[in-house]
């Protein structure tokens, strides 16, 4: 949920005191080595980073993707992840470790599982903190349900509509979250702080965080309203004079931007995104990258720094190993590998407590009730492709996204896990709906031309592969000719939007989820779209059209026509 304007700006003037840089505390430089001391001049620092969990507190279906050590090009699915195995992971990296941190590069919350979506990702955060999480980055899913909220999260307090669903009272999170490019237009201050400063052994040590300078561009403008996103790297190179004048040499930046390779979780071949323009341009003081957003994992050097990402979903630990110099107060060596979360890591008792309890909370939230229907919902397609669940979907999409200028909605038919079947009584309620859509994929509203868009089609059928007919929403209708050869099925002049001919060349606002932005499922030509633009998530589309239509039922499944 988002706050009003009033309400936001008031949340954002409480807290203007306390997002104020922190460099009005001097900080002392580290004390000189004595000559004694020479030859013992470095201080370990082990950091322990994630990024975007997304709040999976369970293990995420599908586990961690990565090379298949026994057969050279090929990739294995390993189980990995969930929160009971993470917090172990932790403690065991940080054994023997007289100085260690944990921290993130964003991305903590939204788009998160039923388990933390249904008490507006408390229980994430409690998990975190619960496993000694430190500091930081916000991410744009943080923005997912407005400043506002996430203010809340940090600070404490009851949800303004729902209270306090959780065992107890909110108390905020135990960890601090940073936003050194986030601004407050009406205040001109940050709206969390946009560093912390922690020592190990007397070194100071600088940790900035930050969201890609694109985040009003991916969330629902109300998330972001009265919020300015400024240039990565000119954040952090303002910053930079200010913290060495106080005697702060080591500064580690978290960033939620990230990049891609084409190796393996520890390699670095081909990196490739806006990560790599960014650390470029970075003040040369700043020693160590840790990035995110992209779901990738990498360990790489970009312009002699060290530059890390740990995929995904909690999967995997990046384990970084500084050296302190005493005597300069600076890095003096960096380095780093990824650390798969595997069931090896035994489950932590205290995980395991808080999920159970928050698991007991959510079976009421569970069953609510939803809507009615009068018949079920199949995914069974007919010989064009086409499906009564896949039309409710699509339909249900396109009007949660209206207001971002959507006319079309695509959906995948993976992306629908399970049938929705008319209950006994006709009574649906949110778990039958989240059987059905259990991803937490937000909705993406982006542009494509026409052209563009029939591009999209002709991938239904790729080559050599199998046919996956995306379903659309009303007022979309085409058909395809199994005859004609592949890349040329859909048939010319039939595809018409609101009782008008496509025009290859006008542009066309389309609704497709977060997976088929990226290029999921193939269809890559949706990578290519523009203007993007995020909105709520998938599940709650889907519930939002069922609650105004009561009694809804399927009808026919006549909007795709399938020649030969």
């Amino acid at each position: 949920m988002t706050l009003q304007r009033p309400a936001l700006a008031a949340a954002l003037a409480a807290l203007a005191a306390c997002a104020s840089p922190p460099q009005s505390t001097p900080v002392a430089p580290p004390a000189a080595a004595s000559p004694a001391a020479a030859t013992s001049a470095l201080v370990p620092l082990r950091v322990l980073a994630i990024n975007d969990f997304h709040g999976n507190l369970k293990p995420p279906s599908g586990g961690l993707r990565m090379a298949d050590p026994a057969r050279p090009g090929a990739t294995i699915e390993v189980a990995a992840g969930g929160a009971e195995h993470l917090a172990t992971a932790l403690e065991t990296l940080r054994a023997g470790q007289a100085n260690h941190i944990f921290v993130a590069a964003g991305d903590l919350i939204g788009a998160t599982p039923l388990l933390s979506a249904l008490l507006h990702d408390e229980p994430t955060i409690e998990s975190l903190g619960l496993m000694g999480l430190e500091v930081s980055a916000v991410g744009n899913h943080e923005f997912d349900k407005g400043a506002a909220e996430l203010l809340r999260l940090q600070r404490g307090g009851c949800h303004p509509v729902d209270g306090c669903r959780g065992p107890r009272p909110w108390a905020g999170a135990a960890f601090q979250y940073l936003a050194a490019s986030t601004v407050d237009k009406a205040s001109g201050q940050t709206l969390l702080p946009p560093f912390v400063v922690k020592r190990f052994q007397g070194i100071p040590v600088a940790f900035i965080g930050l969201a890609l300078k694109g985040t009003p561009a991916i969330v629902v403008p109300a998330g972001v309203a009265g919020l300015r996103f400024d240039d990565e790297a000119d954040t952090v190179n303002r910053l930079v004079p200010g913290l060495r004048a106080q005697g702060i040499e080591a500064i580690v930046l978290l960033i939620h931007e990230g990049g891609a390779t084409t190796g393996g979780i520890n390699d670095c071949p081909d990196i490739s995104g806006r990560i790599v323009d960014i650390v470029r341009r970075l003040d040369p003081a700043v020693d160590l990258i840790v990035s995110g957003h992209t779901h990738r994992a990498y360990i790489c050097r970009i312009d002699g720094r060290l530059v890390t990402s740990g995929d995904k979903y909690g999967t995997l630990v990046t384990q970084i190993d500084l050296q302190l110099d005493t005597r300069s107060g600076d890095v003096a060596s960096a380095r780093a590998q990824n650390v798969v979360v595997r069931e090896s890591f035994a489950k932590d008792a205290r995980q395991t407590a808080l999920i159970e309890t928050y698991e007991r909370l959510v079976q009421p939230l569970a069953r609510r009730v939803v809507g009615r229907v009068a018949a079920g919902f199949t995914r069974e397609a007919n010989a064009a492709g086409e499906s009564t669940l896949g039309q409710l979907i699509a339909d249900a999409q396109l009007e949660a996204t209206r207001e971002a200028g959507a006319r079309l909605a695509l959906t995948n038919p993976g992306g629908m896990r399970a049938p929705l079947p008319r209950p006994a009584d006709g009574v649906l309620r949110y778990e039958d709906l989240f059987s059905v859509q259990p991803f937490a994929n937000n909705l993406v509203t982006l542009t494509l031309s026409g052209a563009q868009l029939l591009e999209v089609l002709e991938q239904q059928w790729p080559a050599g592969g199998r046919q996956r007919v995306l379903q659309v929403s009303r007022g979309f209708t085409y058909q395809w000719d199994a005859a004609r050869p592949q890349g040329q099925r859909i048939v010319p002049g039939s595809v018409v939007l609101d009782g008008k001919a496509l025009d290859p060349a006008a542009p066309y606002r389309v609704t497709v989820n977060a997976f088929l932005a990226e290029g999921g499922d193939g269809f890559t030509k949706l990578r290519r779209a523009s203007e993007r633009r995020t909105g709520v998530m998938d599940v709650d589309a889907l519930e939002s059209w069922l609650r105004q239509r009561p009694g809804y039922g399927p009808g026919a499944l006549d909007r795709i026509a399938r020649l030969n």
